[in-house]
């Protein structure tokens, strides 16, 4: 009869950078007795051998033919995920050369953007009349109807503010997710479930023997 009780939780997907998976990487462990759970967690769960990008499915069952092995007197009880996914992602190696090439970007975009900011507050906000002073610096002759510079405002305003800014009512004063963050979470969540499903379709899922 079995005397301990461990408790485990599992994520829908874990992401890892590891070769070698623990199961504290993967599965939160809980026991009064905390001797095992510090065993448990430096327990190998999966030694990966591709170098690049790759998912593994599994079943909370492997889990715990695993623990079961180890200590066969100890009930485990699974309150997590049943099926799981593990993205195996490798760090990728820093380039100095594209971090140099991000940082000027930026520090562009931060010049112009200030410039710009101030330009428009010295004029009283008449935006189109800073356009105006810009094209005849850079064109030499004055402007005929619209330009590059309207067309790429108008369009880069609003989507401005549609990526930072995301909805427009007073919940964005609150915690409340936008409706683009509950969508992109909706759409992940679909996207584990197709993974889990076409691994079990195709044999993949690594289960007990």
């Amino acid at each position: 009869m079995k005397s301990e009780f461990l408790y485990i939780k599992t994520d829908k997907k874990t992401v890892v950078s590891n070769k070698r998976v623990l199961m504290r990487d993967v599965v939160k462990v809980y026991s009064p007795d905390k001797k095992m759970v510090n065993e448990i967690n430096h327990m190998e769960l999966l030694n990966i051998k591709q170098e690049k990008k790759a998912n593994y499915i599994f079943s909370v069952l492997k889990v715990i033919e695993k623990i079961s092995e180890k200590y066969p007197d100890v009930e485990v009880i699974n309150e997590g995920e049943n099926e799981f996914i593990i993205y195996y992602e490798p760090v990728k190696s820093k380039s100095k050369v594209l971090d140099v090439l991000k940082t000027i970007i930026v520090s562009l975009i931060v010049f112009f953007g200030s410039a710009f900011a101030i330009m428009t507050f010295n004029t009283d906000a008449e935006v189109f009349e800073v356009f105006d002073v810009i094209y005849r610096l850079f064109m030499g002759v004055e402007k005929e109807g619209g330009t590059i510079l309207e067309i790429s405002y108008s369009i880069g305003l609003p989507l401005g503010i549609i990526v930072f800014y995301s909805h427009f009512s007073k919940a964005k004063l609150g915690k409340d997710p936008s409706p683009m963050q509950v969508q992109m979470r909706l759409y992940e969540e679909d996207i584990d479930m197709a993974v889990i499903e076409n691994g079990n379709r195709e044999g993949k899922m690594i289960d007990v023997n």
